[in-house]
């Protein structure tokens, strides 16, 4: 009770406005605890330090403790003279009291090493004459930019062409692992290791070890969006052309319908349209081995998303001169529906397309005439009257009961693009 009546008298004093500016500074400077128990000795007044012959009391004392814990040990033997005992008189000043134990303490864990001249010529056989200068930070990146630039030359330098790289055994034997995470993924993110790929100067020989026929249908969509967005076009056409179209084909092939996820990759192949026609489409027809169904599920992928006119007609015209399938027509119908401005050029090739057949024995079959009809209604007034005479011929040849009667009707009521040329403006009629 005493000591909580002590702190309020302290905390009233603090409150008084006749303390001084000093006693607040001096209250300041001390360290005041609340919450541990100590005993102190205070006087009444301000607190005093301690006395000089009491000072001096304890320091003798604790000398001759010291004394004999040295003597018990052996450290020092009494009537020893190897190393003498310094006593230290009362009368010695701070300083030197310090310089004096500073002394006695460190004797305890060196000692004085004196070398002599055989033990200097024995080290010095032992250092490296030759020492290397001490490089820098820049000159250590550039002896690395160096060792770089050598190896790519040495890599580019016989045919032209780079070569398979050996790979080291700890990249082989992740991206095993990355495999096996592949063939089961369904979301998520995919391992770090397989998105760097597309960055990859061997990106091929990489791609290769994760065996791409054993992904899953979700890590092929994944993987065509990264490759994708992350190659070049010609890159993107090799990844198209011998990953994802043989995935599709035997996705097709085996159940029928081609899977949600092939179709969304489908979708974003078309990110990069030269890659997609190179890659994809025109492989597909050049093989000749094209099944309507494929036709009709990658065609349905062009006709539902935009492709830039320049990609369009340059498939066109390749298509028209192609040897003729059901699929050519399925895929002429679909680009020509899409109701594209295209130039002469790729309008007189389709002209030409279909006047080939006009002496083909075979009988033509329904989708071929489904091509022509779209043809005529899309782009009657931009053929020539050549063109359109040669095409009311080909329909003498070539005939269907329902489809021929309004190829004819459309090509009738053409105005041809030579007739719109040559035809005169009427003159304005005068006031």
């Amino acid at each position: 009770m005493g000591k909580a009546k002590k702190l309020k008298v302290s905390k009233g004093e603090t409150k008084q406005s006749k303390v001084t500016l000093l006693d607040q500074i001096e209250d300041e400077k001390t360290v005041k605890s609340r919450n541990r128990n100590k005993t102190r000795v205070r006087n009444d007044e301000d607190e005093e330090f301690v006395d000089s012959s009491l000072s001096k009391k304890i320091l003798s004392q604790a000398r001759q403790q010291q004394m004999e814990i040295e003597e018990e040990t052996g450290l020092i033997q009494s009537g020893s003279t190897k190393k003498p005992i310094v006593k230290l008189s009362t009368e010695f000043s701070d300083t030197e009291e310090q310089s004096s134990e500073d002394e006695l303490d460190n004797s305890q864990y060196y000692e004085n090493i004196e070398i002599n001249e055989e033990d200097e010529r024995a080290i010095q056989m032992f250092m490296s004459k030759d020492a290397a200068p001490i490089k820098t930070l820049a000159d250590i990146i550039l002896e690395k930019l160096t060792e770089k630039k050598t190896e790519i030359e040495t890599q580019f330098s016989d045919a032209g062409s780079m070569q398979m790289q050996e790979l080291d055994p700890r990249v082989k034997a992740m991206y095993e692992g990355v495999r096996d995470v592949l063939t089961k993924y369904r979301s998520g993110k995919l391992p770090k290791a397989f998105k760097i790929i597309p960055s990859l100067k061997n990106w091929e020989q990489i791609l290769y070890i994760t065996e791409p026929q054993r992904w899953s249908a979700a890590t092929m969509y994944q993987a065509t969006r990264i490759f994708a967005s992350n190659l070049k076009e010609k890159m993107a056409q090799r990844f198209y052309n011998l990953v994802l179209l043989p995935r599709i084909r035997d996705d097709l092939a085996e159940y029928k319908r081609l899977n949600f996820h092939l179709y969304q990759a489908l979708r974003k192949a078309l990110f990069k349209p030269a890659g997609f026609m190179k890659g994809i489409l025109l492989p597909l027809l050049e093989s000749g081995t094209c099944t309507l169904r494929e036709a009709v599920i990658i065609g349905s992928v062009i006709a539902k998303n935009s492709i830039p006119i320049l990609h369009s007609s340059a498939a066109i015209l390749k298509i028209a001169e192609m040897d003729y399938t059901g699929a050519n027509s399925i895929f002429l119908r679909i680009f020509l529906d899409k109701k594209y401005a295209l130039p002469y050029r790729v309008i007189d090739g389709v002209v030409f397309h279909f006047l080939r057949f006009e002496r083909d024995p075979r009988e033509l079959p329904v989708l071929w005439h489904q091509a022509l009809l779209t043809f005529v209604q899309r782009y009657k007034s931009d053929i020539s009257s050549e063109q359109k005479e040669a095409l009311l011929g080909l329909l003498k040849k070539q005939c269907h009961p329902s489809i021929t009667s309004e190829i004819r009707r459309e090509l009738q009521h053409a105005k041809c693009r030579d007739l719109e040329i040559t035809e005169p403006r009427p003159e304005p009629m005068a006031c």
